[in-house]
Order: C-alpha cells, then sequence, then structure tokens
C-alpha cells in the first residue's frame, strides 16, 4: 500500500456479484461463481501479507438455496474443491481456517472436509479465514438464544449479558469486523454478522466481486482509516 494507513484486525466481506459479472459477458452464472472463487484466494492472500488478524467471508447464506438447483450444485462443487486444497495448503501458507454456518444440511464430503480443516487449524497460529456456509444472521442469533435456553434450564447458565451471549454465536473468541465490504453495487448487509456488525464501518464499491483487487483493498482500508469510531461515545 502507497501509504501509511491503519489496518484494520477484521476485515468482512459480501462476495457480491458472481452472477452478474457472467451475465454482462454472456456466460452462465456458474462461471461467475467460478471466476468469483480465484478473485477469494488472491483477496485471502493479499490480505494475510499485509497484516489482517481476521477475513470472514459470506459464501453462501441461508437464503442461497432458493437459487436454481444447477446454480447451488456448483457453488457446492467449487466448495468441496476449495476445501481440499486448503487441507493441502493451510500448514504450508499459515492460513487457518473456520467454516461458520451450520453445516448439517451439506453433503457427507464437505461436513467431513469442514471437520478436517477445523483440526489442522489448531495447529497453525495467526491470520485466519472464517467462511460463512450455509449462515445466516438471524438464524445464528436464533440458535444462539436456543443454546443459552438451554443452558439456561440446566443451570448452566444464569444471567445474560451482551458479552456472555456472544459466546454463543458462531463467531466466539473472533473480534468484531472492524470494516464490511461489499462489492456489486448493493447498499445492504443481507442478513450478515448481523450481531457484530454493530459498530462495524461500512464500505460499498460498485466493482462486481470477480473484478474484486488488492487495489479495491487498500482504498477500503484508505477510507477506513480516515474515519473516526467513537463507538457511541464523543
Amino acid at each position: 500500500m502507497a501509504e501509511k494507513v491503519r489496518i484494520p484486525r477484521h476485515i468482512a466481506i459480501i462476495m457480491d456479484g458472481n452472477g452478474r459479472w457472467a451475465q454482462k459477458r454472456g456466460l452462465p452464472r456458474t462461471a461467475g461463481h467460478a471466476a468469483g472463487a480465484e478473485t477469494f484466494r488472491k483477496i485471502a492472500t493479499y490480505c494475510k501479507n499485509i497484516g489482517l488478524e481476521h477475513l470472514t467471508v459470506y459464501a453462501f447464506s441461508t437464503e442461497n438455496w432458493k437459487r436454481p438447483k444447477e446454480e447451488v450444485d456448483a457453488i457446492m462443487a467449487l466448495l468441496e474443491k476449495y476445501l481440499y486444497e486448503a487441507i493441502e495448503k493451510m500448514e504450508r501458507d499459515g492460513i487457518r481456517l473456520n467454516i461458520m454456518g451450520d453445516i448439517s444440511p451439506l453433503s457427507p464430503k464437505l461436513r467431513e472436509l469442514a471437520v478436517s480443516t477445523s483440526y489442522i487449524s489448531e495447529r497453525i497460529r495467526g491470520f485466519q479465514v472464517n467462511l460463512c456456509l450455509n449462515y445466516g444472521g438471524r438464524d445464528e442469533i436464533v440458535r444462539a438464544a436456543r443454546k443459552f435456553a438451554e443452558d439456561y434450564k440446566s443451570g448452566k447458565a444464569t444471567e445474560l449479558s451482551e458479552e456472555g451471549f456472544a459466546n454463543y454465536l458462531y463467531t466466539k473468541g473472533i473480534p468484531d469486523p472492524d470494516l464490511i465490504i461489499r462489492p456489486s453495487g448493493e447498499l445492504r448487509l443481507s442478513n450478515f454478522l448481523i450481531w457484530q456488525s454493530a459498530y462495524a464501518e461500512l464500505f460499498f464499491t460498485d466493482t462486481l466481486w470477480p473484478d474484486f483487487s488488492e487495489a479495491e483493498i487498500d482504498r477500503a482500508i484508505a477510507a477506513f482509516s480516515k474515519r473516526s469510531r467513537r463507538f457511541g461515545g464523543i
């Protein structure tokens, strides 16, 4: 990066625009998802190299099951390919991988790969990618509330506080995102990290995800560095 800026600890990205990118080129939407997967690899590596601690990406939401079966199958195939590659390279590249979301509806192979990445991550220190898979912010909060209620009923939990409730979320032990980036021109969070984004800085860009570059990350971080984060204070 050209100038000295304040690097966030945690950046979260809504990887949006794959389908539109493909349609603009007369390609099937599945080609856009393949291009988006390559962008994800590139951006994850760059984020590690500039000193980020956490990168969280929205890979597949609880609502994405509504898409055509062909498209969902293609996304799942790409995820399986990525997880195989991650298992081979995580220790070599020093990248931890954490899957966040309800993986129970996924194929047995994807669930097995997710568990494998978790075991490998325990041996690695440093940069962590959090992959939101079959994830929804509201669903996460409901699940956390149910878990707390179960613990309260059994006597494992007593008082409910914000800090205590956060320990029931998928992001337990992970700092809240400092910066959330949404490509593709949409101006909403789309059920992404609803609890965790309370004080996150938001950055929107018209660039479609497959065209997203290291320069876009630099631009988002430069904008983040100029903002005053008061967290409700003066």
